[in-house]
């Protein structure tokens, strides 16, 4: 079962740093968008990264539920 072990703590890395890369893509596109004429710019850039990370923790939810089910 070492090898199950290892896949898990990849995939809890994976998410963590889509979790990371998100909150630093969020942050970025609020200072630029306070600092820039172009605000509608970084709306959407927010709105479609935000769109992304819940897609992004769907998918790892469905997975573990698949792991649960089948595992």
């Amino acid at each position: 079962m070492k090898n199950m072990d290892t896949l898990v703590e990849l995939s809890n890395v994976l998410i963590w740093l889509v979790r990371a890369g998100v909150g630093a893509r969020i942050a970025y596109c609020f200072v630029k968008a306070t600092h820039n004429e172009e605000i509608e710019v970084y709306k959407r850039r927010m709105r479609n990264t935000l769109i992304f990370y819940i897609l992004a923790e769907s998918v790892w939810q469905l997975k573990d539920i698949a792991i649960y089910y089948f595992g």
